[in-house]
């Protein structure tokens, strides 16, 4: 039976078998934000269906592809639909393909999300840069056997998210004039959206909005020394005192108006990084 790292390579040699070599930027779509792919010359697709190892996106509007091309002058490696705690996957299956795309030569992960906003001068629709995070999953996927080739026992976290990327993000929404908060993510299990006494404790241990995913992605590319970078859209207004009943359908079309800007400081990123 494959170990991790025997895994990692297998997958690997089959991407590069396939043509997908020495990619510099890897890059997560969350809910709703696959349109940075419209953008994107493509020179690879397969379905994750496909690939050794990597699970299978179970939510219908992740499209569960790999997405290998050029981007404002870089090559970029794309998931189009990523893995969630709530699908019943461990972490280590939901981060394999972080590990995957930094053995394959990426320097830098940029990751999106929707998220519902706990503080209330965010509004729906808007975006925010994430400076921090707070883990309420439940879990981690840096428990288990540690491998010293991919990262160190114990990973410091002062700085989870890359000042270097952040600033440039930063400056390219004041420059396009792209309203961009900041702030911290809480992710929780999901996949029930939560309770009014949840948004509360959210709001009081610090969290600015609350989302499903992505801290187990920042947490493995911190380990390996991947500077990343999330977005989050802000999709949803999460006030305990008046909190409406809200769907999916709805999430998806606030997504979808929103990545515009997204995308706009993506792309500009491209341009910016060494």
């Amino acid at each position: 039976m494959e170990n991790l790292l025997e895994k990692i390579k297998t997958t690997v040699s089959f991407l590069e078998n396939y043509g997908i070599i020495n990619p510099e930027v890897g890059i997560i779509l969350g809910t709703g934000l696959g349109k940075l792919v419209d953008e994107i010359e493509i020179e690879k697709v397969i379905d994750y269906a496909d690939i050794p190892h990597f699970p299978i996106s179970t939510v219908e509007f992740h499209q569960g592809k790999l997405i290998y091309g050029n981007l404002n002058g870089k090559k970029v490696l794309v998931m189009q639909g990523r893995f969630h705690y709530y699908e019943g996957y461990s972490m280590q299956q939901i981060t394999f393909p972080v590990r995957v795309m930094k053995y394959l030569g990426i320097r830098y992960l940029l990751v999106s999300n929707a998220s519902g906003a706990v503080n209330l001068d965010f509004s729906k629709g808007e975006l925010m840069l994430i400076t921090d995070h707070i883990n309420l999953l439940g879990d981690n996927p840096l428990i288990g056997q540690n491998f010293e080739e991919l990262g160190p026992r114990f990973p410091d976290m002062s700085e989870p998210y890359s000042k270097y990327l952040n600033q440039h993000i930063t400056e390219l929404a004041h420059e396009h004039d792209v309203k961009l908060n900041q702030g911290v993510y809480a992710a929780v299990a999901g996949p029930n959206l939560e309770t009014r006494a949840e948004y509360r404790y959210m709001r009081i241990i610090g969290a600015d909005v609350v989302g499903m995913s992505t801290i187990p992605e920042v947490l493995t590319a911190h380990h390996m020394g991947l500077p990343v970078a999330v977005i989050s859209v802000i999709t949803d207004e999460c006030d305990p005192d008046n909190l409406a009943s809200i769907d999916i359908s709805e999430i998806l079309e606030v997504a979808g108006k929103a990545e515009k800007g997204l995308i706009k400081l993506f792309v500009g990123l491209m341009g910016e990084m060494g």
